[in-house]
């Protein structure tokens, strides 16, 4: 849709006329985010630099009855950040500073552009960091991490985003700030932090984040144990959690993620293992020591065929590396990949995996299987071409596949990326009308007339009758050697 000229020119009464852009070329970069299976062509992009500049954004989005998405690094994976064709697309790339690091509260007070990574640089000289760790968090920004309640592999002890900040500056689709949080470890009232936490820029624009930072621990170690089947694998991750142990990360990759990894960096994986856990403890050095022993012990019990453990801090990293690398991996022995997040119990870990298998045969597609194994928290990557007519549908249907299993197993359809518009039609499955009603109830009491970020995450009731109507119709028994729970 072509923008409206009177649009344009009140954006750049109080915008610099190279923050408002509306030439084709210059709104394709913006099109998609890390998932390019959705694309969709801004009307206009707008890079405002203060928190006054977003609130006359929204107040004009609001007078002139515009859509507005907000967007950050542009790294998430489920299309939440998809543009509107007749709204306006925010980025939030230039509100990138470091505020406050304040070592006595640990606390770091930061703008939404600032990459993850980047906070636990400026708070290293303290001995401090910032604990979640996606894999793009060497680019993804703390805006995005709080839309989409980002983790990371070390989410398994130190939690997600909702659980490492506890201050929000928002502000609402009419320009009015709020201040949702404190300074202190709880705030008196309702947890609105928690409710914004994950609400993928549907209730508000986040402008600035208290984030927690916690001491870096004195010692860290890894153990890398192979397996001849995955289903040795994940019961060796119950294994350790019956233990009582809580590992500050634990991985699970099956092997065609090992060899495309492997030959990707070079992490001195085992190829002939079926599976590669990666288990790691850290806190002071006698800890780990104790940790560690019984880690290994229980690796062993539990059918490793080998174990491996760090001897030294850059061995310790370059095996997380490869763990890190999965999705750039994949991208290099396959055109396209459509990576998948769910989340199950984990008792029900090889029964999926085996599910996910069956699937990959019937739909003759290859499927990396790399996970946050301790939570439960799977990232299925389906390799596919979409050059090959049909292939990009097929994928789709494997990936809803996957995610129907994971409400099977009374798990659920997100564990970090988000719902956005890759799974708005599995919500309906997840939830009944009474609850999705609730939904945009609270959707209401934020954004009367849906003008943030329309369309994404909660699907309306008739496109939950229209899915549910097509999936009866297409058969919920099209797979029968798929488990049942």
């Amino acid at each position: 849709m072509s923008p409206a000229p009177e649009l344009i020119n009140r954006l750049r009464a109080f915008l610099p006329p190279d923050a408002v852009l509306h030439d084709t070329e210059d709104l394709k970069p913006y099109e998609c985010d890390g998932l390019s299976a959705y694309r969709q062509t801004p009307m206009i992009v707008v890079l405002p630099q203060t928190e006054q500049q977003i609130i006359q954004v929204l107040r004009l989005c609001h007078e002139t009855h515009t859509p507005v998405v907000a967007r950050g690094a542009g790294t998430g994976l489920s299309g939440g950040a998809l543009p509107h064709d007749a709204g306006i697309l925010m980025s939030l790339a230039k509100l990138n500073r470091i505020l406050e690091i304040d070592p006595l509260a640990r606390t770091a007070r930061v703008q939404p552009g600032v990459r993850n990574l980047a906070i636990s640089d400026a708070a290293r000289p303290h001995g401090l960091y910032y604990a979640p760790d996606p894999s793009s968090q060497i680019a993804c920004s703390i805006g995005g991490n709080v839309a989409e309640n980002s983790g990371g592999v070390h989410c398994l002890k130190y939690g997600l985003t909702v659980h490492n900040i506890l201050k929000l500056r928002v502000l609402t689709i009419e320009g009015e700030l709020l201040e949702i949080g404190g300074e202190a470890l709880d705030s008196a009232g309702f947890d609105l932090l928690a409710l914004m936490t994950g609400s993928e820029g549907m209730l508000g624009i986040v402008t600035e984040i208290t984030a927690k930072l916690i001491p870096v621990p004195e010692k860290a170690q890894l153990v890398m144990a192979a397996f001849d089947d995955i289903q040795s694998a994940g019961n060796a991750v119950a294994n350790v959690i019956a233990a009582g142990i809580i590992p500050a990360g634990m991985e699970l990759m099956d092997k065609i993620t090992i060899h495309a990894v492997e030959a990707f960096l070079h992490a001195g994986y085992d190829l002939n293992a079926e599976a590669i856990l990666l288990c790691e403890s850290d806190g002071t050095a006698e800890e780990v020591v104790d940790e560690i022993a019984r880690i290994n012990t229980i690796m062993k019990s539990s059918g490793a065929t080998g174990i491996r453990t760090s001897r030294s801090e850059a061995e310790r990293l370059s095996f997380w590396a490869g763990r890190k690398a999965a999705f750039p991996a994949a991208g290099r022995v396959s055109p396209d990949y459509y990576c998948m997040d769910g989340t199950i119990p984990r008792k029900h870990l090889g029964q999926v995996l085996s599910g996910i298998e069956t699937l990959s045969e019937h739909y003759g597609l290859r499927c990396m299987n790399v996970f946050h194994a301790g939570d439960g928290n799977l990232h299925p990557l389906i390799l596919y071409d979409a050059n090959t007519p049909g292939e990009l549908e097929k994928t789709e249907e494997f990936g809803g596949k996957i995610l129907e299993m994971c409400i099977q197993a009374g798990g659920t359809i997100t564990g970090e990326h988000g719902v956005g518009m890759e799974k708005i039609n599995q919500m309906c499955l997840q939830f009944k009308t009474d609850e999705l009603q609730i939904f945009h109830g609270v959707k209401a009491a934020f954004d009367p007339q849906n003008l943030l970020n329309p369309g994404k995450a909660v699907p309306t009731l008739h496109r939950c009758a229209e899915f549910g109507a097509m999936h009866v119709h297409s058969g919920s028994e099209k797979f029968p050697d798929l488990p049942r729970f």
